[in-house]
């Protein structure tokens, strides 16, 4: 479909097919944390640091997204839970793929926590939402997550490449999912899923190398990117961290370079 084509080149770069994705909706599930505090001015260092697009709620989308005028995809995400409730993993839905058109969004996102207890509400919700998305011409991105009782390591390839699979299968035109921990088992996730996949930041890293060297990791084996929010928008410079990520993405930069960039 040409929007669906149209849109998603504003998320994923023309000649690389790769993005770098910042997510800020965390305000919702654990509130105004450091680096989202003003979004104005932390999607401004985001957008001139480089980043492809961000991911954020709808209230933030008229205060926040663009705030300087700078150009730089919007993807509503559609659905949300907070730290406080009963049952985090439980993602409802808090808008729709017409809201997000109407505020003009480039793609929406979905989050499916898979084995978590309300995973067949999620499921429902995914499917749904897909078909949505095709009917308006809108890209969908799934945040696809081992969670749950039967999970006992959210980075073990055996669970994400299932979670990543289920979101191609749903219907989603780009997966973010958690990175395996090295570039052989997170091939098997690639190699599994027919659409983008991207890896997400997880909770902050030790060092910026390890950062970095996750990222290297990833695309050499045909990963698409990065969706990564607090090891961007909590570093210490988000712009000159964007772009050392952005280099090894869209430019196949190796890790000793990139480190010069957040370095110099």
């Amino acid at each position: 479909m040409i929007g669906k084509k149209i849109r998603i080149e504003r998320i994923l770069d023309r000649k690389t097919g790769r993005c770098v994705i910042v997510p800020m909706d965390h305000g919702v599930s654990v509130g105004p944390i450091e680096g989202i505090i003003d979004m104005a001015e932390t999607i401004d260092n985001v957008a001139s640091g480089g980043a492809n697009a961000v991911i954020v709620h709808k209230g933030i989308v008229g205060s926040g997204h663009r705030g300087y005028g700078r150009d730089i995809g919007l993807i509503v995400h559609l659905s949300a839970s907070t730290a406080l409730s009963p049952d985090p993993d439980n993602k409802v839905m808090v808008t729709s793929v017409e809201k997000a058109l109407q505020m003009g969004a480039d793609a929406v996102s979905v989050h499916v926590n898979v084995g978590s207890k309300k995973e067949p509400q999620m499921l429902n919700i995914l499917g749904e939402t897909a078909e949505i998305c095709d009917d308006w011409g809108m890209p969908l991105i799934a945040m696809m997550y081992p969670r749950g009782d039967k999970i006992t390591d959210e980075h073990s390839s055996e669970v994400v490449k299932i979670a990543a699979r289920v979101g191609s299968e749903l219907g989603a035109d780009i997966i973010k999912t958690n990175y395996t921990g090295d570039p052989e088992t997170f091939k098997e996730v690639i190699d599994g899923c027919p659409v983008p996949v991207v890896i997400a930041g997880g909770p902050r890293v030790e060092t910026e190398r390890e950062l970095l060297e996750m990222v290297k990791n990833s695309v050499d084996v045909g990963g698409a990117g990065v969706a990564i929010g607090r090891n961007i928008f909590q570093a210490k410079s988000p712009q000159k961290t964007i772009r050392a990520i952005a280099g090894i993405v869209h430019k196949d930069m190796e890790v000793d370079d990139a480190l010069k960039i957040l370095n110099g």
